[in-house]
């Protein structure tokens, strides 16, 4: 006659507890990201914007874009503090800065 298997209630809670405690020690150890700064820049960027203190960004971006010869996009940063834009593009395996003035889209300073 089979028998069949079935782990104490005892056990089951345990394990339960054990696994639930593995996962919270786990999630401790995972950095949490700073969100919150990368969206308090782009709000800056829109109230300069709309105070007529920059240009729009796609207008910039696209001034910047004509002059990299096919490198290509990855992100943007903005300084409120000073109007800048530094955008960051690729092209070759080489990583290439763009500083940009935001009141006028042109470009002011370059670093590889």
């Amino acid at each position: 006659m089979p028998v069949a298997y079935a782990m104490p209630m005892t056990m089951m809670r345990k394990s339960l507890i054990a696994g639930i405690i593995a996962m919270g020690a786990a999630l401790a150890l995972v950095p949490v990201a700073d969100a919150g700064g990368r969206r308090d820049e782009q709000d800056a960027a829109r109230r300069a914007m709309l105070d007529g203190q920059v240009m729009p960004f796609a207008m910039i971006k696209r001034r910047v874009d004509s002059q990299m010869n096919g490198a290509s996009y990855v992100g943007s940063e903005f300084d409120p503090s000073s109007n800048r834009y530094r955008l960051k593009y690729v092209k070759d395996g080489k990583v290439m800065w763009v500083d940009a003035d935001g009141r006028t889209g042109n470009i002011i300073g370059w670093a590889r």
